[in-house]
């Protein structure tokens, strides 16, 4: 190798070690490599951000942006919530989990699709009596398995799909993953079901909303005419939330009626729930009960949200209450829910008389709710994500996703832009507000791309990839095709841990399709093999976004992840091979 090709491997080396080192989190090692290649001279300083107007950069931050937004419609917490009554064993519940985060992470970016199932992951181990950690990092897993059956599932699939583009002048269709990645997903579902006994108990450290232990807030919700409990009793309707929630009032033209098991809901009701926060919004977006009077105008703006305070000795609303001082008509907040220690209150919050510790849910403009929480003496607590009055969409965040994903799927328009579509018409539509979509994206993994695209392409820019793709193909010279294959999957499966997935890909994507050339061979099954191995991290917590995500939650050290990792990894060394050459014959 001359010169040029050294420096770009030692970069790449040096950027691997870095990866591994530590000392720096991802996206700032991914800045120091594009500055280095700059100073070396291996990137041309007019091509050193071209990596962030590269169409993965927009195809991988439209996907969270789109993920959030199904996430936000509730739908898949709702199904989840309908399969809870039946499933009581902790081996049952695992296998739908671990099913329903594999199914959704084809459709969506897989750490979306894990993150929105995580809640419900939770909750039926709290019904259970299963620690959560036993779900977590199977999900982990699963959503990895997942993500290789479409092209949307994981950044990787995304830009192998590229460089087959470059090759062939055809890239991967949406499902042209499918058959291989279904059928390693079905194996890892079976063999995530009987070896999760592999996993140690692990408990997470307590957060501040668990140690605030904030569990029986009171809301007021009206009976809607679209409400689905009209004519059911209280018994009935307590019933069908599995008792999560307590109804201590019913309000009727204007008179407290009392409450009975037998009481029979009517339509114009103002029911005094109680409960946890989720359970109430559960219960409300479930039935159809609305947390505001139908004739209100609804508070829909982008900048409303709900923050949690609790009431000082010094606040002007102790020995008062909300309606009273007029909060909603003079600071535009509506107290939407409160929690009292020991007490069942059965007025509505408006009316309730206030007093020091209380814990209010207060829903205002967010930019000017600190001041005013400052005004009237409250104390916000540490944040916690509630939803109880944000409205919902529903089906129209599922209807836009398909929408793109047909589009993408009928060739009608490229990937990039029917998902930034996507993402457009949620915000226009008001599926997700503006906040959540900026919170959503993934800021760092997009940067670490951008800067990592140049600085991977050095080793094709000073001819290194061809090198390194002779030698490997020396290597293979008398290996059968499965074993040339699998020397690819193998090799992607071991550097992920440590570069990142899409970095590896980045970097293997393009040695592996030369070493195919040499060889003789198509490079479908080869790049294939390099998504396979960049998508299956089951080793480590910093090689993938997903395993990363439940490493906190779950209490997971980091040798738990080869405890159940090592051999999921050695069942698709041993699958993918011959089930890639099944499909991508050579």
């Amino acid at each position: 190798m001359n010169l040029q090709q050294w420096l770009s491997v030692t970069l790449l080396c040096a950027m691997m070690a870095l990866f591994v080192w530590g000392r720096f989190r991802f996206d700032i090692t991914a800045i120091i490599a594009l500055l280095a290649g700059v100073a070396l001279g291996l990137v041309p300083p007019e091509k050193a951000f071209a990596g962030f107007s590269d169409d993965i950069v927009i195809i991988v931050g439209s996907a969270l942006v789109l993920s959030a937004a199904v996430q936000r419609s509730g739908l898949v917490e709702a199904a989840v919530d309908r399969l809870a009554h039946r499933l009581r064993k902790p081996g049952s519940q695992l296998f739908v989990l671990t099913g329903l985060v594999g199914a959704a992470s084809g459709l969506i970016k897989n750490i979306g699709a894990l993150a929105m199932l995580m809640p419900a992951a939770t909750q039926l181990a709290k019904k259970s009596g299963t620690n959560p950690s036993r779900f977590f990092m199977p999900m982990a897993f699963a959503s990895l398995l997942g993500g290789l059956t479409t092209l949307v599932g994981t950044s990787p699939n995304i830009i192998v799909s590229r460089v087959r583009e470059e090759m062939t002048g055809k890239p991967f269709g949406m499902f042209d993953y499918l058959p291989t990645g279904l059928s390693l997903l079905v194996i890892g579902l079976i063999f995530l079901h009987v070896g999760r006994r592999l996993l140690p108990e692990r408990q997470a450290p307590i957060t501040m909303g668990q140690a605030l232990n904030i569990s029986a807030y009171a809301t007021e919700a009206t009976v809607t005419p679209q409400a689905t409990i009209i004519g059911d009793t209280v018994a009935d309707f307590i019933e069908s939330q599995e008792g999560a929630i307590e109804v201590t009032a019913v309000l009727r033209h204007g008179l407290r009626a009392q409450v009975h098991p037998d009481t029979v809901i009517e339509q114009d009701d103002i029911l005094i729930l109680m409960g946890d926060p989720d359970a109430l919004e559960r219960a409300i977006a479930a039935t159809g009960l609305a947390l505001h009077d139908p004739e209100e105008a609804e508070q829909g703006s982008d900048e409303t949200g709900v923050i949690e305070a609790v009431v000082t000795a010094g606040s002007v609303l102790v020995g008062s209450n909300a309606g009273r001082l007029m909060l909603k008509e003079r600071l535009g907040i509506r107290l939407i829910a409160i929690s009292r220690e020991g007490s069942r209150l059965r007025n509505k919050p408006s009316g309730v008389k206030l007093v020091a510790g209380d814990i209010l849910a207060l829903q205002g403009v967010l930019d000017a709710m600190p001041g005013q929480l400052n005004q009237l003496g409250l104390l916000p607590l540490a944040q916690r994500q509630i939803r109880l009055g944000r409205k919902r969409k529903g089906w129209l965040a599922i209807a836009i996703l398909a929408g793109a994903m047909l589009a993408t799927a009928t060739g009608l328009v490229p990937v990039a832009l029917a998902f930034f579509a996507g993402a457009g018409l949620v915000l226009v539509t008001g599926a997700l507000p503006a906040e959540d979509a900026y919170e959503a994206i993934e800021w760092p993994i997009l940067i670490m791309l951008g800067a990592l695209i140049p600085v991977s392409e050095t080793l094709q820019t000073t001819g290194a990839s061809d090198v390194l793709a002779v030698e490997l193909a020396n290597m293979a010279v008398h290996l059968p095709p499965w074993g040339a294959v699998a020397l690819v999957l193998l090799i992607s499966m071991a550097v992920t841990p440590f570069l990142n997935n899409a970095a590896t890909v980045l970097v293997m994507a393009p040695i592996a399709a030369v070493f195919a050339h040499d060889l003789g061979y198509r490079p479908e099954a080869f790049l294939m093999a390099t998504a396979i191995g960049a998508g299956c991290d089951f080793l480590t917590p910093i090689g993938h976004q997903c395993n990363t995500l439940v490493m906190g939650p779950g209490g997971y050290r980091f040798t738990d992840y080869a405890r159940l990792g090592a051999p999921l990894s050695l069942l698709v060394l041993l699958a993918g091979p011959p089930l890639i050459l099944t499909v991508w014959p050579l």
